[in-house]
């Protein structure tokens, strides 16, 4: 599967050359969409990934360095349907798949989309589905699987958890993405085998992740850093020195509009 990052940035103030988390993966013919931060519509456009052919997308929580692109995402894609003349790209009557862990993202979108089109209601090329743990997604092409973590505390009796990482197969291979998350070992239940970890360092350090890591028993493939916080924003070069120093080479820090293989 082909992997773009779209956004590499934990949720600070506008840095330059980067925006806040997201990413998309592409496989099947299809395009798989991984949270929403603000440009994420731009920067996959431009960087060639077809709008068109979402086939679903992935919201791992409701905070809006991971949700503030959405709405721009779904009119973007409405906006590119009504100026394509191929059949074969066409969305009609197709709803993508929106799984949320939150109705307040989705009337969010629905109000801010009914400004630019009116009565949306027949115009939304999303719906939503709220998801909890486990297999939340299965078209035969990409398989994701669901597992809360702690990032936004644990719900009081009877409400769901809000906050969810993912590991995703495709093509053979998986990719765990941590979303946010209260600590590295909520990601124990999904990396053994993983071809691919993408870690957020928004809230943790790059150091205690890679040695955490590299004393587990999981067998795991590469280890990417996204959802960067300020030791990564004003050292890159410096944090993955300190990463290779535990890892090797097999951690890389991501950037915006990066492709990568998996």
């Amino acid at each position: 599967m082909n992997l773009t990052l779209l956004g590499t940035c934990s949720g600070t103030e506008p840095m330059p050359g980067r925006h806040h988390v997201s990413f998309a993966i592409e496989t099947g013919g299809w395009v798989y969409w991984f949270d929403a931060g603000e440009g994420c519509s731009h920067t996959a456009h431009t960087n060639g990934v077809d709008l068109l052919r979402v086939r679903a997308i992935f919201i791992s929580h409701p905070h809006i360095d991971h949700t503030g692109g959405l709405a721009n995402l779904t009119w973007t894609m409405h906006k590119l349907d009504g100026r394509n003349s191929d059949p074969a790209r066409a969305l009609g009557d197709r709803k993508v798949p929106l799984f949320l862990t939150s109705e307040a993202i989705w009337e969010s979108v629905r109000y801010l989309l009914g400004a630019s089109l009116g009565r949306p209601e027949n115009r939304l090329v999303a719906e939503p589905r709220y998801y909890s743990d486990g297999l939340i997604y299965d078209d035969g092409a990409l398989r994701v699987h669901a597992r809360h973590n702690t990032h936004l505390g644990h719900p009081a009796p009877g409400e769901p958890w809000r906050a969810f990482s993912f590991r995703i197969e495709a093509e053979g291979k998986a990719v765990v993405y941590s979303g946010d998350v209260g600590h590295i070992s909520e990601l124990d239940p999904l990396i053994e085998g993983a071809d691919l970890i993408l870690m957020e360092t928004g809230h943790h350090q790059v150091r205690s992740v890679c040695e955490y890591l590299a004393g587990s028993d999981r067998r795991w493939g590469r280890l990417g850093f996204i959802h960067h916080g300020r030791a990564i924003l004003s050292d890159p070069e410096g944090q993955l020195a300190i990463a290779r120093k535990i890892l090797g080479e097999r951690v890389f820090i991501g950037d915006d509009g990066v492709k990568l293989r998996v």
